[in-house]
């Protein structure tokens, strides 16, 4: 059995020190009856001249493992950014990955015009404490240039011992490079996380590995708990999810189906052409389900978001996505030591589309913004009926209530010097439950995509609630 997976994003699937790809128990090789042309026995030749005149007179001694290995890595990775040679300690750390513990940094990268990208980092890791973020470049490892490392090479230089510490060169968009110092740690992927968001159910899905199912089910029951019938719906956020398990994807998308094609694989062979459809029963109930996409969702999570947008299941809400079409397979090598990782197959949404290298376009655009009100009292920006002078008042309020007046005009305050500063004998204290500002406890950043998210489902249980309602109204 070969095992087919959606590598993680645009990516060879490297976790900063482990592979993502899935584990299957058993493999077999499988020969090709293609027969050799006289040009194929003609470069065979010319390779083994290649080979013998590096190992006799390169500067430097180098194995006879090493030109073999690097030669058919670079047959591979000259094919797409997505197959490569995995030898013995890559494989094996690919295999217990998948798993959902891995040692490493926990940053998914890939490679970009030969330079090693950051196409997220995992929650709760060393790379995600220490602030990288999806699209740093990684230009040096330990103080040496990372440039010209391929993708697992420069994998290799950040795997290390557990505690260890190591220290990458980033550069971002519009800042000079600078030093991130992090400690290597086990990295455990919980790659379902859920919480209450009012009355609606927030689920983050942020890799597709073995546990995936399984934490969403368990998501999905403590929502239902927790909320009951108040429950209007739920939002998937799937923003930076660089893909992983195949068979995840699709028991993640029928998990919200109740019917119809999930996705299809289809290699250059028509009789190998796979489809996946969805078995009965709807997990959710047929809530309304919005999910959030962004250029960082990729792979397996595309296959999620696209399944369910072509069925018309969720509103994807967001930015574009990334667009990695493409499956690749594990072929184990000598003897099961080593493997190699091929793309055979390119994956199609139920209606057809290929996303390679175009993504899925969400339903609702929204890109990341921060809130900042106009105005503020203090500041006189902000109006009403009230505040105008001789303003009808308001029949229901108490008589003898005096009317709000005007906020006062901004600028220095009455005992508050030009500078801002009061002085000493003039300090006022703050009122009763009051905080000075110093000792406010700082805001949480606001998801501005979440919220929207929110908003959006608030209103079709508004819509929906207005639809149940009898015309004519009640008696």
């Amino acid at each position: 059995m070969r095992l087919k997976y959606i590598a993680a994003a645009a990516t060879v699937s490297f976790v900063a020190g482990a592979v993502t790809a899935p584990l299957l128990p058993t493999f077999a090789a499988e020969k090709s009856n293609a027969k050799f042309s006289d040009d194929t026995y003609k470069y065979l030749e010319l390779f083994g001249d290649v080979f013998e005149r590096v190992r006799k007179d390169y500067v430097e001694e180098v194995t006879d493992q090493q030109l073999l290995e690097n030669a058919i890595n670079g047959m591979l990775t000259s094919l797409d950014p997505h197959s490569g040679y995995m030898p013995a300690k890559s494989f094996q750390e690919m295999q217990e990955q998948t798993k959902g513990e891995f040692g490493g940094l926990g940053i998914e990268v890939t490679m970009e015009s030969g330079v090693v990208k950051v196409v997220s980092p995992i929650d709760d890791t060393p790379a995600s404490r220490a602030g990288v973020q999806p699209g740093d470049y990684i230009i040096g490892i330990d103080g040496k240039p990372a440039v010209g490392l391929t993708l697992q090479e420069a994998v290799e230089k950040m795997r290390g011992p557990i505690n260890t510490p190591i220290v990458i060169t980033l550069r971002r968009a519009e800042t000079e490079p600078f030093d991130v110092k992090l400690v290597r740690a086990v990295v455990k992927v919980q790659s379902v996380k859920s919480r209450v968001e009012g009355d609606v159910g927030y689920i983050d899905i942020n890799q597709f590995n073995e546990t995936t199912q399984v934490g969403l089910d368990g998501a999905i029951k403590s929502l239902k708990t927790k909320l009951g019938p108040k429950l209007k719906g739920y939002v998937i956020d799937l923003r930076n999810n660089p893909g992983g398990l195949l068979d995840q994807a699709v028991s993640v998308s029928d998990t919200f189906l109740d019917r119809g094609e999930i996705v299809s694989t289809r290699t250059r062979h028509s009789e190998e052409t796979q489809r996946y459809n969805a078995k009965p029963g709807d997990a959710t109930d047929g809530k309304p389900l919005v999910v959030l996409i962004n250029d960082g969702s990729a792979s397996a999570s595309e296959i999620v978001a696209g399944a369910l947008q072509d069925h018309g299941r969720a509103i994807l809400l967001g930015t574009k996505s990334f667009g990695k079409g493409s499956v690749q397979t594990i072929i184990p090598l000598a003897r099961g030591e080593s493997a190699m990782r091929l793309t055979t197959a390119r994956y199609y949404t139920p209606s057809g589309r290929s996303i390679q290298a175009t993504g899925i376009d969400p339903d609702i655009e929204v890109k990341p913004a921060k809130i900042e009100p106009i105005g503020t009292p203090s500041a006189g920006f902000t109006r009403a009926e009230r505040d105008l002078p001789g303003a009808l008042r308001n029949e229901n309020e108490k008589q003898g209530e005096p009317m709000a007046q005007p906020p006062a005009p901004a600028g220095p305050q009455a005992g508050t010097k030009p500078n801002g500063t009061k002085p000493a004998a003039d300090a006022a204290k703050p009122a009763a439950g009051q905080q000075t500002a110093s000792a406010a406890k700082p805001q949480e950043p606001e998801d501005y995509q979440l919220q929207r998210a929110l908003d959006l489902l608030q209103g079709i249980a508004l819509y929906q609630r207005a639809e149940a309602k009898p015309a004519g109204g009640t008696n």
